[in-house]
């Protein structure tokens, strides 16, 4: 790993090459999850729920690594700072973005939102689904389609009143909503990693996808 590769820019620091490995899992694996859960799996479904829990998982991992990992991994190293994110930009709007030895301020912002916006979507899913793990959730769904639904029937005893439906509503609409921003947002990311990409004359991604050098 390498924090003083040269750039096409010739700046002197520069992201690692590659990643650390749990960066780079956790990287994939959530935008695997964002894609499943957003646009492939039934809503609500046991492969929908396993992937939230899934994608829980390896966000929290994820966050203990921002303060356990190495020194590009954690949150030291790419603090939110609007101001800079926005001078960032006007960089690369220049053709002269700089590089930086962990995220830039651009993409640093961009990861503390898709990771508000996951935790929002998993917090929302637990309340939707009481918490129940995949595995409660796919016995009580192979029991309705058995015919047996005293599962529906014991779950929605006595939270059948006006305001816990209002109250079910807007957890969903949070639900909905913010898995809709975390898709926008993974676009917009996808979107400046080419451009910038293209502005330092280095391809980003490769970083975040190779493994150590042989």
């Amino acid at each position: 790993m390498s924090d003083k590769a040269k750039t096409g820019r010739g700046a002197e620091v520069a992201p690692p090459d590659p990643w650390d490995p749990l960066v780079r899992i956790s990287h994939w694996t959530i935008a695997a999850a964002v894609i499943i859960n957003g646009l492939l799996s039934k809503p609500g479904g046991t492969v929908h729920v396993w992937v939230g829990w899934i994608a829980m998982s390896v966000l929290a991992i994820r966050l203990g690594w921002g303060l356990l990992g190495p020194r590009e991994a954690r949150f030291s190293a790419f603090p939110p700072h609007p101001k800079a994110a926005v001078s960032h930009l006007l960089s690369v709007i220049r053709g002269k973005p700089r590089e930086y030895p962990s995220h830039n301020p651009a993409g640093a912002m961009m990861v503390y939102a898709l990771w508000a916006m996951l935790a929002v979507v998993i917090a929302t899913g637990l309340i939707m689904t009481d918490a129940r793990s995949p595995i409660t959730i796919a016995e009580e769904q192979a029991a309705v389609e058995q015919g047996d639904w005293s599962s529906l029937a014991n779950g929605s005893a006595g939270d059948d009143s006006g305001d816990s439906l209002a109250r079910s509503d807007i957890v969903e609409g949070v639900h909905e909503t913010a898995a809709n921003l975390m898709l926008i947002l993974a676009l917009i990311h996808v979107a400046g990693v080419a451009v910038e990409s293209h502005a330092l004359r280095r391809n980003l991604v490769r970083p975040m996808i190779k493994g150590p050098p042989k």
